[in-house]
């Protein structure tokens, strides 16, 4: 088994911060970190140094459609594998594989197909030296088909269905039980059975595409919801007389929220509201990305239609916001330009989304025993180097 030696200027954990130190990588996993006159390394060590770099855990996004030209539900090895690739040269090494609203039957063939994806790779003998650079797909994040037809954003209407557990359980059954994450509008009847079943199955619901008020909200959140979808976007608007849904998520600590931090879904002071009211260990940053992620302008494909990318803006035929562009690396700098610290915008990528999948000292951590997930940053944040599970960087 090859062991790595990581040597940086600087490590954050990101819990800690280490100066002048050291990240020892055996196989797929962390086998000690420390300062450099801390660790006494094997003779046959790899050394990389990322001289006058952070390094840092890789990114974790819970909401993405697609990349480099494909989509999660074409559901087959070579699109997914250059979905995981193109994010993962971003810094993002564990992604949730997004689906978005298509028939019951198109939902369930993509379902199996990036079910079978996950298992064959976790299958695979897993010798870091002989892996290519790619993300490690986490699960599924169910987006629709249960969303209010009101706020439905660019999800097609034709195939919207009412909140189901037995529809639930013919999707689980599809995904081999890998959904991770389900995306409910909780005012819709039999939503509120939907959720409890949801988070009985230890699975996250989530508020989202939703036009609930804030009565409809919290009791959904009474009943287990614990997550807000792309929070502002796709909701019903918050006023000082009607807060609705995202005054509910505003007011509850146990509520995780998404922000899509590109600054065309959310402008910088609504950003600058979520956390300053939430706080900073409830804010996660997600892409929401698509296929464009990571290609030039042009035509691509979300889930089963057309959007059009321009100047790195997606919209559908009738002009709505459809997914983005953006990577996490791009959401953390656009952070800390409207003045969000560092470490705080590292952690909304990394150890948050990792404990909001109960992926906590696996994920999103540099830590002993922790996959060897890693991203070597520049001094102005940009990417210089990526691991993923021990493969990479050097």
């Amino acid at each position: 088994m090859r062991t790595i030696a990581i040597h940086a200027a600087r490590i954050l954990t990101p819990e800690e911060e280490i100066e002048d130190g050291v990240i020892l990588v055996e196989g797929t996993h962390i086998a000690a970190i420390g300062h450099r006159d801390e660790l006494r390394l094997p003779a046959d060590t790899v050394d990389y140094v990322a001289a006058g770099m952070t390094v840092v855990p890789g990114f974790v996004d819970l909401h993405i459609h697609g990349a480099g030209g494909h989509d999660v539900m074409e559901a087959n090895a070579r699109a997914l594998d250059r979905i995981a690739s193109t994010v993962a040269r971003c810094g993002t090494t564990s992604i949730v594989a997004t689906t978005v609203t298509a028939p019951t039957e198109d939902t369930c063939r993509s379902l199996a197909g990036i079910a079978r994806y996950i298992r064959n790779r976790q299958q695979v003998d897993e010798n870091a030296e002989d892996r290519p650079l790619a993300a490690e797909i986490l699960g599924i994040h169910l987006e629709g088909p249960f969303l209010s037809k009101t706020r439905r954003g660019v999800h097609p209407p034709e195939a919207l269905a009412a909140p189901s557990v037995d529809l639930l359980h013919k999707f689980l059954d599809a995904a081999d039980d890998l959904v991770r994450i389900v995306t409910i509008a909780p005012e819709l009847p039999g939503a509120l059975e939907l959720v409890e079943a949801v988070a009985a199955l230890k699975m996250v619901a989530a508020l989202g595409h939703t036009d609930a008020d804030y009565d409809q909200a919290r009791a959904a959140i009474q009943r287990g919801a614990r997550h807000a979808v792309h929070t502002y976007n796709a909701m019903r608007p918050f006023t000082h007389r009607d807060p609705g849904v995202i005054g509910a998520v505003l007011t509850d600590p146990e509520v995780t929220a998404e922000i899509i931090a590109d600054g065309i879904h959310v402008a910088a002071a609504a950003i600058q509201v979520l956390i300053g009211t939430k706080g900073f260990d409830t804010v996660l940053l997600v892409s929401d990305g698509i296929a464009a992620t990571g290609m030039s302008d042009g035509n691509y494909r979300l889930g089963n239609f057309e959007v059009r990318v321009e100047g790195g803006v997606c919209k559908n035929s009738e002009g709505k916001l459809a997914g983005s562009t953006l990577t996490l690396d791009r959401a953390i700098r656009n952070l800390v330009a409207i003045g969000v610290p560092f470490k705080d915008a590292l952690r909304m990528a990394t150890i948050l989304p990792a404990r909001r999948l109960g992926l906590a000292g696996k994920k999103g951590i540099i830590a002993v025993g922790a996959d060897a997930d890693l991203v070597a940053l520049t001094p102005d944040m940009r990417v210089s180097g990526v691991m993923t599970r021990g493969a990479g960087l050097v």
